[in-house]
């Protein structure tokens, strides 16, 4: 056993869960053998615990990273600013400047306030569109971090959530009083939508622009119409899709403005910075309210979000990313034909992920990364691009990947048995979203 698994051992008896993340667990990829660690990353590459490196060809930090690891502008911004002093008891400059820099990008937007975690930018841009709006019930399309105002969903007299977009995500702790203060639309069902907006007093309209598929008969258009008939405030939540497609968030390319949008993820390349931009008249009721975090102010964050934006700018990242997306999903397209296997592939192109259309599909899963990990891959089946990842790279996962898909083939015709081919227990199944 390796060094990663001696310590996610111990982890699980020190740590609730084991991981700080629930998309990190090894469970989700190989149980019981999964590096679980790393000692150092760079460009698309990791080491583990034991000094083995490894092709991330699966969710690069998930999805933080689309410049790739330890990208040297990125980092040599930081490390000047960790030189010159990260915290004081004055601010530093770079909020400002970073505030500036997302207005350009979003010139309907004029304010904006940071955080650290897309899960603390939700909330954020819940209180403030709450205090804006001056009521407190809230219709969301998507997946919006685990704060209490949105598992609150799933007191509402079902597991809403689940059947909205994840299962299994237990309110316990989240006060059975905020029930009926949330209410989860499906994405491009309008009415769904409009009926919900009708019978409750709905203040804030929160959503994804795309997920896994994007908008059919002008929905976002008649969202947009819906929350400026009813005064209610629309937000964005781009910490998963912005940058990805457009310099910016994904809204741009169906020409809906939000009142609100938030970024993250991507934002500071694999440094903390998430971002919640919006309307003057919207983010000026954060000041009727109480929206405050000593480490909000530190220095790093901003830094590497000024230094990330310029780069992505420069060689026109997102461009890159959706490149390289396509031609991955091509590849499992090719294979998938070639070894008469059925596969799903959903997604944006830099954020794809595939299921095998087979009640063995988490079988699949599991060798995959069981095989892959032999040949020295990170991998799954999701992919989410940086501009690290190369045509090299995609040749020799194709190369690797290919041996794979001829014996899942083999299991298919019923020639092998895959339960005899794995070394350990069955990936777990995680929940869908967009990354």
């Amino acid at each position: 056993m390796g060094t990663g698994q001696e310590l996610y051992k111990k982890a699980k008896y020190l740590i609730p869960g084991g991981t700080m993340l629930l998309s990190k667990r090894p469970e989700m990829f190989l149980p019981d053998q999964w590096p679980s660690y790393f000692s150092k990353a760079k460009g698309c590459k990791v080491w583990d615990l034991d000094g083995k490196e490894l092709i991330d060809m699966s969710i690069m930090g998930i999805g933080t990273n689309t410049l790739g690891y330890g990208n040297d502008e990125v980092d040599a911004a930081v490390m000047e600013t960790v030189k010159k002093g990260n915290m004081s008891t004055l601010n530093c400059p770079e909020e400002v400047y970073l505030a500036e820099k997302l207005i350009e990008i979003n010139p309907w937007a004029d304010m904006v306030r940071f955080a650290r975690s897309g899960g603390e930018a939700n909330s954020i841009a819940i209180r403030i569109a709450r205090a804006a709006s001056g009521r407190d019930k809230v219709a969301i399309c998507g997946y919006h971090g685990w704060h209490d105002w949105y598992l609150s969903a799933n007191h509402n007299g079902g597991d809403d959530l689940s059947s909205h977009l994840l299962g299994g995500l237990s309110p316990n702790g989240v006060p059975k009083n905020l029930k009926n203060t949330v209410y989860p639309f499906n994405y491009n069902n309008f009415e769904e939508l409009l009926s919900i907006v009708d019978t409750n007093e709905i203040g804030v309209i929160k959503m994804e622009v795309v997920r896994n598929f994007g908008p059919e008969d002008n929905f976002l258009h008649k969202v947009r119409k819906l929350a400026t008939d009813r005064n209610i405030v629309l937000i964005f939540d781009e910490c998963t899709s912005g940058f990805r497609e457009t310099f910016g968030g994904i809204y741009q390319k169906y020409g809906v403005e939000p009142d609100m949008a938030m970024y993250g993820k991507t934002i500071g390349n694999g440094y903390a910075l998430t971002a919640v931009v919006g309307k003057r008249e919207v983010m000026e009721a954060a000041q009727n309210t109480f929206i405050s975090s000593t480490f909000w102010t530190e220095r790093i964050g901003s830094t590497a979000a000024l230094a990330t934006l310029k780069v992505m700018e420069e060689v026109k990242s997102w461009e890159i990313i959706t490149a390289i997306g396509n031609k991955m999903r091509k590849g499992w397209q090719q294979l998938a034909d070639e070894y008469n296997l059925k596969i799903t592939i959903s997604g944006i192109p830099s954020l794809s992920t595939y299921s095998f259309n087979s009640d063995k599909a988490l079988e699949y899963k599991t060798f995959i990364a069981q095989e892959m990990l032999a040949k020295g891959y990170l991998a799954s089946t999701n992919f989410y691009a940086s501009t690290a990842h190369n045509e090299e790279n995609l040749k020799l996962y194709f190369e690797a990947l290919n041996d794979v898909y001829s014996i899942i083939s083999d299991c298919e015709k019923g020639i092998k048995n895959i339960d005899e081919l794995l070394n350990g227990p069955v990936c777990h199944g995680g929940f869908k979203r967009l990354n």
